[in-house]
């Protein structure tokens, strides 16, 4: 006798896995910028899309807001908001790494490291818009399917 595959579990291993780690995801990204303005208004910057003064706006809020997006998503609060508002973040970094991309900028991603002490490195643009669209699935899966448990408002 074979036994029945509970769906259910499935679908919770999934959620709680999309919840937890993008939690991992957004946390790990703006702990990196934290106290790396300049670094990071570099980075902001080599994508050609802002001026340098909202290049500069821009990365004194990236660390603080995707810390708190992790934040949101670990402690399970606001899970389909803050799931909708990462989803259009992602949305936005995917299509300025795609412009960068077909313009034919050779930059750094500025995603998870940011250390001006190291030789630039250009990206790869099809793994991280790989890499990026893995964590726009993950986002949305969290939107149609939250993991409730251990959420302190869902």
């Amino acid at each position: 006798m074979t036994k029945k595959i509970d769906k259910k579990l499935i679908l919770d291993v999934i959620s709680a896995f999309a919840r937890f780690y993008m939690a991992y995801i957004w946390i790990k990204a703006g702990y990196a910028k934290l106290g790396e303005n300049l670094s990071v208004t570099q980075s902001i910057s080599a994508y050609e899309v802002f001026t340098p003064e909202w290049s500069g706006y821009l990365a004194y809020l990236i660390a603080p807001l995707e810390i708190c997006g992790g934040v949101l998503l670990l402690l399970g609060l606001f899970l389909r908001p803050s799931s909708k508002v990462a989803t259009f973040v992602l949305l936005l970094f995917m299509i300025g790494i795609g412009q960068a991309w077909g313009r034919g900028l050779g930059i750094d991603c500025g995603c998870f490291t940011v250390n001006p002490d190291e030789e630039a490195q250009v990206m790869n643009y099809m793994q991280t818009l790989a890499r990026d669209t893995f964590y726009l699935i993950l986002t949305v899966w969290t939107i149609k399917r939250p993991f409730n448990k251990f959420a302190l408002h869902p």
